[in-house]
């Protein structure tokens, strides 16, 4: 399903609310998109040696010999390890969506669970994860199901707070498919309460967005959370 940078999409899109920061123009070119990937790698390279110096920081004043054998490479594979972490930061819906939009004309609900996600909590900067389940409606346009999983990896690697996450996820899919209606429910366990503070081991946190008909249509919203449940 993953198209060359080229490739035709479906149609043009346009964000209409502060969870999207993208438009997409089906024009640009693989040299365009290989510029620019090459761009974000070499910023990235730059960015090196400050994220090396602020973990070296961090480990001085936690009491720690920056320069004894463990620790002497920790800063700056701790610095590479916050980059990919927070990759989603250099990475938008276009250079995932492109060539993956197709026309069908099926209007049933399509449902992908258990998507294995990943994120940094923004509060502690300690992870969280989980389940993402999500389903949408087709208005007579369906995606590749291995892009919704890329949609939900774009968002989560990110500084982030599950509730946002969520309605993110939901309002990149219904500004792209148009569909008519979309749902995401994430599960996760969170390390900031497993680690620290209160301390619960089986804590989980459910959150939920529901768009268009699964918002409007109880029977709908009902289907797909039974769908869903048991996973």
């Amino acid at each position: 399903m993953n198209g060359p940078c080229n490739g035709k999409i479906v149609s043009e899109f346009h964000c209409r609310n502060a969870f999207s920061e993208f438009s997409i123009d089906a024009k640009k070119t693989p040299f365009q998109c290989d510029h620019e990937k090459s761009h974000k790698e070499s910023e990235d390279e730059s960015r090196l040696p400050v994220l090396e110096a602020a973990y070296t920081s961090v480990l001085q004043a936690l009491g720690e010999d920056a320069d004894r054998q463990g620790l002497l490479r920790t800063p700056l594979r701790a610095a590479k390890a916050m980059q990919f972490l927070t990759k989603g930061y250099h990475e938008s819906i276009y250079d995932i969506l492109n060539d993956a939009i197709f026309d069908e004309d099926h209007e049933e609900m399509v449902i992908v669970k258990n998507i294995d996600m990943f994120s940094l909590c923004e509060h502690h900067l300690v992870p969280f994860f989980g389940k993402v389940h999500i389903g949408y409606l087709p208005n007579k346009k369906v995606v590749g199901l291995s892009k919704l999983a890329r949609i939900v990896e774009i968002y989560s690697r990110r500084l982030q707070v599950q509730e946002r996450l969520t309605k993110q996820i939901a309002m990149a899919i219904s500004d792209a498919l148009q569909p008519a209606g979309v749902a995401v429910v994430i599960e996760a366990a969170h390390m900031c309460m497993v680690m620290r503070g209160v301390q619960k081991m089986n804590s989980r946190t459910v959150t939920s967005t529901m768009l268009g008909v699964f918002r409007e249509d109880p029977k709908a919203r009902e289907e797909f959370l039974a769908l869903t449940k048991n996973c």
